[in-house]
């Protein structure tokens, strides 16, 4: 350990450079631990009993956190190995990039390990997690071993055969077919050690009330102090103080609320509002005792209302696209952290204010570029394949867990729990399964009760916030009509979707906003592709335009949808049906793209 605290300015939270795993919890020092790593598969099970984790060589190396299935890894193997090692040092460089000091704890930290993951450090058992996900810690400083190097082991367990698991579109077969994709298994975000005080900050979650003038801050710590400590909250606003309040606190939960007087003038109070056209973030420094992060927050609200859905109180056609976060070369991981960048930045260059991140939980560093260059996010849960006691308690897990993490992301403006029925598939004919729905929509709320929820996307709708319809009809003329008032689509309500299914089983929709949010879907193989599928498929770039314009000219015609979801943003393997091919290149050209999508 180093003798003296790292004493670093905290970077200004909204003008990071987008590297940082937890974009809103930055402390002044951090070391990254990915890069070249130590592994091995373990098909015969046998690491346990023969002692891998006491430090043996795996003779094998990974580029973490790229998942083994990838090309980006170094290992490419996309058969199905259920279980794997990885194991790497750190010493005194890395502690020193962390931070760390006499009377501190040293954490490591994992933003995804998919699916459960046992963790050692010099031959010691210092955590457990599952979940494929969501972020977890484990506390290292009193398992560290003599002598100036640690070893770092990690054994992942991720069955194909297991569809109790939230797995999304990884496909349970060992070769990709229909709408799934190669798995991503083992660690698959980023991988980092920071060294934090006894009591330190666990989460900062933001709420804001711009008819209040208010900003509310929850503060959960690592445990609660042994006698009261001073808990300081700064706010600013592009280098212009706008508050600050110091409490003093001695519990491990703390609620502080900010007035900020200048969103009292009601002519001005606008210019400090978060939306895609001016995503404006107001930075803060939180101090609780001895520790210290830099934060960034949102002031805007997401609500329905009128048939419309309302941001910032204000009627908002949302212009979405369906983007699986799939990469070829890195599968659900991203192939660096500026492609997260170039991501959002190419959804809005498409014409898009929003995306439906589809059976996925996005890298929350894809949430800072949506939050700092302005894009709407649906955050949607990863689906199990099978109904069970085993699958409802797993969903529920990790989907809480997302909720937490991603609460005060200003870009996430609607939660969606679940797909097409996908792991409630007799919704329909079981109250179980419509019971576990409305369960998610109510734990939901109760944690956050400042966006909408969409129960099920697609179809048999439980209490859902917004009628939200999967439609894959390729004829404009047959698509036009189904969505051009409120009466025709109350027809569809009242009756049976487009997909042969009950649009809503449940709940009153009586002024629920309408979106149609999955439909396109338009196949166009500008390259060869071993078992292409879409919806519809084009024959030439002419015939892709013409088809894209006219579904698109069909749902911007209607008078009573309140926005849409175009599937998809790029290919993905088989699918072919993006707007983008594989490698994020546009199959006509963008300009064109962009003023059919902005109609």
């Amino acid at each position: 350990m180093i003798d003296d605290d790292v004493c670093l300015p905290l970077p200004t939270a909204s003008r990071q450079d987008g590297i940082h795993p937890r974009p809103q919890l930055l402390r002044s020092a951090w070391a990254d631990l990915t890069g070249p790593w130590e592994f091995a598969f373990d098909d015969g099970d046998v690491g346990i009993a023969d002692g891998w984790a006491r430090g043996r060589g795996f003779g094998g190396t990974i580029i973490v956190p790229f998942p083994p299935e990838s090309s980006a890894s170094g290992v490419g193997d996309t058969t199905h190995h259920r279980v794997a090692w990885y194991a790497r040092t750190f010493g005194e460089r890395e502690l020193r990039e962390s931070g760390h000091a006499a009377g501190r704890r040293l954490m490591l930290r994992f933003g995804a390990v998919d699916y459960r993951c046992r963790v050692w450090v010099d031959g010691s058992l210092v955590g457990s997690h599952e979940g494929g996900h969501t972020p977890f810690s484990v506390d290292l400083t009193d398992a560290l071993g003599d002598g100036d190097e640690h070893r770092i082991v990690v054994r992942t367990e991720d069955d194909p055969a297991d569809v109790a698991q939230p797995r999304g579109k990884q496909d349970w077969r060992e070769l990709p077919h229909v709408i799934w994709y190669h798995r991503t298994s083992g660690i698959w975000q980023p991988v980092w050690l920071e060294s934090v005080p006894a009591v330190s900050i666990e989460t900062v979650h933001w709420t804001t009330d711009p008819v209040s003038a208010s900003v509310h801050a929850r503060i959960a710590l690592s445990r609660t102090p042994d006698a009261p400590v001073e808990a300081t909250v700064r706010l600013e606003f592009e280098g212009q103080p706008l508050g600050s309040v110091t409490t003093s606190v001695s519990t491990a939960e703390i609620d502080v609320t900010l007035c900020v007087r200048d969103l009292l003038n009601g002519q001005a109070y606008e210019e400090f509002l978060w939306s895609p056209e001016h995503p404006r973030l107001i930075d803060a420094v939180v101090e609780v005792a001895d520790d210290r992060v830099g934060s960034y927050l949102g002031i805007r609200t997401a609500t329905v209302d009128r048939g419309r859905f309302l941001l910032n109180d204000r009627p908002y056609f949302v212009r979405s696209v369906l983007s699986q976060g799939y990469w070829p070369e890195s599968h659900l991981a991203a192939p660096s952290h500026e492609a997260l960048r170039t991501e959002v930045q190419l959804i809005k260059d498409l014409g898009f204010n929003a995306a439906r991140i589809h059976q996925k939980f996005e890298d929350p560093r894809f949430l800072y570029w949506a939050d700092r260059l302005g894009l709407l996010v649906w955050g949607e849960a990863p689906a199990s394949f099978t109904f069970s006691p085993t699958s409802v308690e797993r969903t529920t897990r990790e989907w809480l867990e997302i909720v937490r993490r991603d609460f005060s992301h200003p870009s996430v403006v609607t939660w969606v729990p679940l797909n097409e029925s996908w792991g409630v598939q007799h919704i329909a004919h079981d109250s179980r399964m419509r019971e576990f729905a409305r369960s998610l929509v109510a734990l939901t709320k109760a944690l956050d009760p400042t966006r909408p929820v969409v129960s099920n996307d697609g179809w048999e709708q439980v209490d859902t916030d917004i009628v939200a319809i999967h439609d894959y009809e390729a004829d404009p003329r047959v698509l036009g009509p189904r969505y051009a008032d409120r009466a025709a689509i109350d027809t569809m309500i009242d009756g049976i979707g487009p997909a042969g299914r009950r649009l809503i089983l449940d709940g009153d929709v009586t002024d629920a906003p309408v979106m149609l949010t999955e439909f396109g879907g338009v196949s166009f193989e500008v390259d060869a592709v071993a078992g292409a599928w879409g919806y519809s498929a084009a024959t030439t770039g002419d015939d892709f335009r013409e088809r894209l314009a006219g579904l698109l000219a069909a749902v911007h015609a209607s008078t009573a949808l309140a926005g849409f979801c175009y599937t998809q943003l790029t290919d993905t393997l088989q699918e072919t049906n993006g707007l983008l091919r594989a490698d994020r290149e546009p199959k006509i050209p963008m300009e064109q793209l962009r003023e059919i999508i902005l109609g």
